[in-house]
């Protein structure tokens, strides 16, 4: 399916739909996803061991509080607790769910079709490459234009012979300061995207200027600054005068950790937000004008996010947040338009 024929559609791992069917959309999840990429061990002796034990009842508070030093906990393998688990965000009154796994850490497009089949939620899956340290060994040889094609393809033709189509470009993975492949990938997603006029979903590095640099790239190859999802700004912008300056550049902004309620982050020098937080920042934003560029998720991508281990699970925002959202105050138009009207044109094809 080439650009003409996908425009105005928004494209699911079952196929393409009117955008106007979405309903309520979560950006960025992880429905499947093998993230050991991201272990890091404790440096305990005493509490090493837990890194290698099955997540349970007994260790789950322990691994909550740092997510990435439990092996198991970073592993998202099951295709009958994905079921269950998305049923769970249908039923909360999820309509999409944007799958941001791309190459290098377990994308399933057979699995995500399946899910989707079994539980009647859209499911839109990524295009691309994560960071660096997970691309495959031949990655230095690939050519820009190689690169480009490739998502090109994923996008119009699908993910190896599997048919299944993504339908956003992204998660892009990029690190701070960008490495030389990383930034290969985001021009090639560039070019990718005026090919087929998708949108681009990005992962950003961990510095406030991350955010910057990424869309300088991407505008610097022909990006659509206004299609492209900054991801991740609940761990990566938190200096308000940095956050409205970014705002400025014209990018949808990702606010994609609701739910993670523990203000230790071991992978940055912060600490991190919570809901409430959360909401402040979007509320800032709204007052300054960018409503119409914001999109809200979890980005679960672990067990201890999960309902089946004791987490808030995907439908989180929908059950939790946006009563939140009322009870500040906020009119149903501008929860609408946050939950389903960006999601809805961000999705769509251009």
């Amino acid at each position: 399916m080439g650009k003409s024929q996908i425009s105005g559609l928004a494209q699911t791992v079952l196929g393409p739909v009117d955008p106007s069917t979405l309903g309520m959309t979560s950006t960025h999840e992880h429905i499947f996803i093998d993230f050991v990429c991201m272990y890091t061990p404790s440096t305990e002796a005493s509490t090493k061991h837990r890194g290698e034990e099955q997540v349970t009842m007994e260790n789950l508070g322990w691994v909550r509080y740092d997510p990435f030093r439990n092996i198991d906990n970073l592993e998202l393998l099951d295709e009958d607790m994905a079921i269950y688990e998305i049923a769970l965000f249908g039923r909360a009154g999820g309509g999409t769910i944007v799958d941001a796994t791309t190459i290098g850490i377990g994308r399933d497009p057979l699995g995500l079709a399946r899910v989707a089949r079994a539980t009647g939620v859209n499911i839109v899956m990524g295009a691309g490459y994560y960071v660096g340290i997970v691309h495959p060994d031949d990655m230095d040889e690939k050519s820009e234009d190689e690169i480009t094609q490739e998502i090109i393809e994923e996008l119009t033709v699908g993910v190896g012979s599997t048919g299944v189509k993504a339908g956003i470009i992204g998660e892009l993975g990029c690190t701070w300061p960008l490495n030389d492949n990383e930034r290969k990938v985001l021009r090639a997603g560039a070019r990718a995207q005026q090919e087929t006029g998708a949108g681009i979903l990005i992962h950003p590095g961990r510095n406030p200027r991350a955010p910057f640099e990424i869309l300088d790239v991407l505008e610097g190859a022909g990006a659509d600054a206004g299609r492209v999802v900054m991801g991740h700004l609940d761990r990566t912008v938190l200096d308000p005068d940095t956050l409205l300056e970014f705002a400025k550049r014209g990018s949808m902004l990702e606010y994609d950790l609701f739910g993670w309620e523990t203000s230790h982050y071991s992978l940055g020098e912060i600490d991190m937000m919570h809901d409430g937080q959360r909401l402040d920042y979007v509320q800032l934003l709204i007052e300054h004008g960018y409503l119409s560029q914001l999109v809200l998720a979890q980005d679960v991508f672990c067990k201890s996010r999960t309902f089946s281990f004791g987490g808030y699970g995907y439908g989180h925002l929908i059950e939790n947040i946006v009563p939140r959202m009322r009870d500040r105050g906020m009119p149903e138009e501008q929860i609408q338009q946050i939950m389903v009207e960006n999601p809805a044109r961000i999705l769509t094809f251009e």
